[in-house]
């Protein structure tokens, strides 16, 4: 007989209540206002953003990497299972109590992630690190920026002022990246108009729909170009 849900933690957050739900000892759920934001046990989009991602920085002995969104920790273990040891990470999560359930209850099914020495948490608006770091000074701060974020782009999305996947946003994107480096961002579907405004502000695009049957989510690649070589 399957275990009943049990609402472990609620919290009210603007978008609605916010819960972390458990099934037995390790099955997890988060939700808000009913919806089910991740699944412990159907997440292979998510892990495939973070392999993709590893994979295209191979080559670099200490990649820097940004990833906006925690959620269960799950991403984030994914990244540092393929990443070096000199590799820095960046995590950047709005919500302080997904970061506590990280380090509490969820702790098991990421194994312990936030704990790595590679790992720095931040808590706060990643569109807002972003830019920042798209700036002069920090200019190509990162070899690749990972957007595992509520929903992900979608028709919806504001095509030049979503904070996230507007043209403006991208443009940001681009400048925080190094040469050569990789943007990739989840989404529930694959978007044809987000993927014309990566292309837009300069990114040399792809997308990828992991896994086969069932529910299949989309990631967007976008790599920025590195510099021709004087002929």
């Amino acid at each position: 007989m399957a275990h009943a849900w049990e609402t472990l933690e609620r919290v009210e957050t603007e978008a609605g209540p916010l819960e972390l739900r458990r099934r037995g000892e390790g099955d997890f759920l988060i939700t808000v206002a009913g919806r089910v934001l991740m699944n412990s046990h159907a997440n292979r989009s998510e892990l495939a953003l973070a392999t993709l991602a590893c994979e295209a920085l191979a080559s670099l002995s200490a990649p820097r990497l940004l990833l906006g969104g925690l959620g269960m920790g799950c991403t984030l273990r994914a990244a540092l299972k393929g990443l070096p040891a000199e590799a820095s990470l960046d995590v950047v999560e709005l919500n302080p109590h997904v970061a506590e359930w990280c380090r509490g209850p969820l702790a098991k099914i990421n194994d312990r992630a936030l704990e790595d020495p590679r790992v720095r948490l931040q808590l706060g608006d990643v569109s807002e690190a972003i830019d920042e770091s798209s700036r002069a000074e920090r200019k190509g701060a990162y070899d690749a920026i990972l957007l595992d974020l509520y929903e992900g782009p979608h028709s919806a999305s504001h095509p030049t002022k979503d904070p996230f996947y507007g043209s403006q946003a991208l443009v940001a994107c681009r400048g925080a990246l190094a040469p050569g480096g990789l943007l990739a961002v989840w989404a529930e579907a694959p978007d044809r108009q987000f993927d014309q405004r990566m292309r837009a502000a300069g990114l040399e695009t792809e997308i990828y729909r992991p896994g086969r049957g069932g529910l299949r989510h989309a990631i967007h690649l976008g790599r920025r170009p590195r510099p021709r070589s004087p002929a």
